[in-house]
């Protein structure tokens, strides 16, 4: 048996999220949506869409479960950045134009790769 120390590196490439960062699902009945963080930590990730998982009840997410996709530069970041509440309507409009410049609905074909 080796008695070396294991030098590989363990990480999650999701471990840098932060709030208002666009992220797509990547497991569970959700997998392939995209959502909108509005909450983390060094494990978990609160995540909302503004249907199904309204900013109320976000969905607790573990990281590893989501593919950061991009930073958002809107008035919802500012409002999160700033501790302020965003609306449901908010969090819609911002995914739906996100999804609209990008040309995809809601990521479900670039969920697994």
């Amino acid at each position: 048996m080796n008695n070396e120390p294991d030098n590989r590196q363990h990480y999650s490439t999701n471990t840098g999220l932060v709030k208002a960062d666009i992220v797509i699902s990547l497991n569970g009945r959700d997998a392939g949506k995209r959502f909108i963080v509005i909450g983390t930590d060094a494990e978990y990730s609160l995540i909302a869409d503004g249907k199904g998982r309204r900013y109320e009840k976000p969905k607790r997410k573990k990281n590893k479960h989501l593919r950061f996709e991009n930073k958002a530069d809107s008035s919802i970041a500012d409002k999160l950045a700033e501790g302020g509440k965003i609306t449901n309507n908010e969090i819609r409009r911002f995914l739906a134009e996100y999804a609209a410049e990008n040309h995809s609905e809601g990521g479900i074909e670039n969920a697994k790769r």
